[in-house]
């Protein structure tokens, strides 16, 4: 039987690295808010826990993925997305919270 508690870590991981990636990409589509790829990369970390966590918490994991104890290609486009909008977001957040202190 598939330990569930590995899913849910290889989820969390899928989520932190759409995160970093996220996060990057606010920042180049956004210079004014860019922070450099540093930290860019750890807010999109962050933010793609947060978004991954979130998504989890609501119930949005695919019902047939949890059965099998594995992922399916929903679930990981999921993670994706959830973990690169989460990225982006609080990047983006970050950034502008930064640039209206350095005034």
């Amino acid at each position: 039987m598939p330990d569930p508690k590995k899913g849910n870590e290889i989820e969390l991981i899928i989520g932190l690295i759409a995160g970093a990636v996220g996060g990057n990409v606010a920042g180049k589509a956004a210079p004014k808010l860019d922070m450099g790829t540093a930290m860019n990369s750890i807010a999109g970390i962050v933010g793609g826990g947060l978004g991954s966590t979130i998504l989890g918490m609501l119930g949005a994991a695919p019902a047939a993925a949890e059965a099998a104890g594995g992922m399916d290609i929903g679930s990981i486009i999921g993670q994706l997305a959830s973990g690169g909008v989460g990225g982006g977001v609080l990047m983006a957040v970050v950034g502008l919270i930064k640039s209206n202190m350095a005034k």
